[in-house]
């Protein structure tokens, strides 16, 4: 494994920048390819799904992959942080890449009912559980500390890149070819990223750093656990994410569409609406890629998290669907911009070797608890009405914000220069 120059490794006197380092433009590559491939996979599972079994199976099948990435996520953490990153992304596409293709080959061949389908879903979400904190692990490894910042921000961009791709790729793939064609255009793209991220060049932990001293992985697990229990800025930042997450997924999924069914402004309003945030998350991920890094990132971090509470409780309450684009684009650019400044946190904060870890505490709050408040949100709208729902999931979203600015700590974080 080749190590990073010191110009992109933050070593040297001079950091080269995120967006001029080809190392991390081969990184950004490989993750927009992967995530597109994503987007087209779960189009074509949603499709096949639909002409396998019933409307309630195929809701059922959607969320299979969710139990075993929240159960796996902390214990793919440690692998991540045992195996190194890389590996482990590299590992995880080519697993998902197979498997992708091999459920495309059987339907090209056969109709092989439902059963496949969920065993692919069972896999996506195994692997989910080690693929998230390996890519929250590896920025830290290709690049300098003071250029975290910015490449969150591209990895931001990339994701929303990847979003607007992939929706309609899969789209196009069952249009062309049905489930099976999609399934195999987006186990391809899951195979671009493979050779782009062999490319990549990592640097290497000190030997002091490495996980090498403990000997079992529920010890590694168990490190892990009390280094961000102790770390002052590290765990009130982790309440923090969860809180805002819990009172944001609610609301901007399930929540949205009964909201847009009540106002009669029908799939075409829903979907300016989920336009509206998307353009405020991709405008806040563009002004931290030409930015590199904002002042102050725990305060704003909390500010926006505060104000971002009020934008989805008034969402509830605007008057027609101009207005809630209008709010959507705030609540984007809030949402994105205390998210972006969080996981920017998050990687300058924590220690390199213990960063997969660190992202899978995280990401097992963003998504393998959150998703839990979907239903909840949906049963509390049928019986209380989308007003009162919003107003708490705000609450909930705010007292993160609250967290962010009461901890002394995490409210003065600064992001290196």
């Amino acid at each position: 494994m080749t190590t990073v120059s010191a110009t992109s490794t933050g070593q040297g006197a001079v950091e080269r920048p995120a967006h001029r380092d080809p190392n991390v433009l081969r990184w950004l590559g490989a993750y927009a390819s992967s995530m597109a491939g994503d987007g087209v996979y779960y189009i074509a599972l949603s499709w096949a799904a639909v002409q396998a079994g019933t409307p309630s199976q195929a809701g059922l099948l959607m969320s299979v992959s969710a139990l075993p990435r929240a159960v796996l996520m902390l214990g793919g953490g440690v692998i991540a942080d045992r195996f190194g990153p890389r590996r482990v992304v590299i590992g995880s596409d080519v697993v998902r890449c197979a498997a992708v293709l091999a459920v495309a080959g059987l339907l090209f061949l056969t109709s092989p009912g439902l059963w496949p389908l969920a065993a692919l879903a069972l896999v996506f979400g195994t692997v989910d559980a080690v693929f998230v904190p390996a890519v929250g692990a590896l920025p830290a490894r290709i690049t300098g500390k003071g250029q975290l910042a910015r490449v969150q921000g591209m990895r931001g961009l990339a994701y929303r890149f990847a979003v607007v791709v992939g929706a309609p790729l899969g789209g196009l793939g069952v249009a062309v070819g049905g489930a099976a064609a999609a399934f195999g255009l987006a186990g391809l793209l899951i195979a671009v990223s493979v050779p782009l991220l062999i490319a990549v060049r990592v640097r290497e932990l000190p030997q002091d750093d490495t996980a090498a001293p403990t000997t079992t992985a529920w010890r590694d697990l168990v490190v892990g656990l009390r280094y961000i229990r102790r770390h002052r800025v590290l765990a009130p930042l982790m309440l923090a994410i969860a809180l805002g997450d819990l009172g944001f997924v609610g609301p901007l999924n399930v929540g949205l569409t009964l909201l847009a069914d009540e106002r009669g402004w029908g799939a075409a309003g829903m979907g300016w609406v989920l336009a509206g945030f998307g353009v405020g998350a991709g405008a806040v991920s563009l002004l931290l890629t030409v930015r590199g890094r904002l002042p102050h990132a725990g305060q704003v971090a909390g500010h926006a998290l505060l104000a971002g509470s009020v934008a989805i409780g008034a969402l509830a309450y605007v008057p027609s669907v101009l207005a809630a684009v209008g709010t959507a684009l705030l609540i984007g650019l809030l949402a994105g911009l205390s998210g972006a400044l969080c996981n920017a946190l998050l990687q300058t904060q924590g220690d390199p070797a213990f960063l997969g870890r660190v992202t899978a505490v995280a990401s097992l709050a963003s998504l393998g608890l959150t998703p839990l408040s979907m239903p909840v949100s949906a049963a509390a709208i049928g019986a209380w009405g989308t007003g009162p729902v919003f107003v708490v999931s705000a609450v909930v979203c705010g007292l993160g914000g609250v967290v962010a600015l009461c901890v002394r700590d995490l409210r003065r974080a600064e992001l290196p220069r």
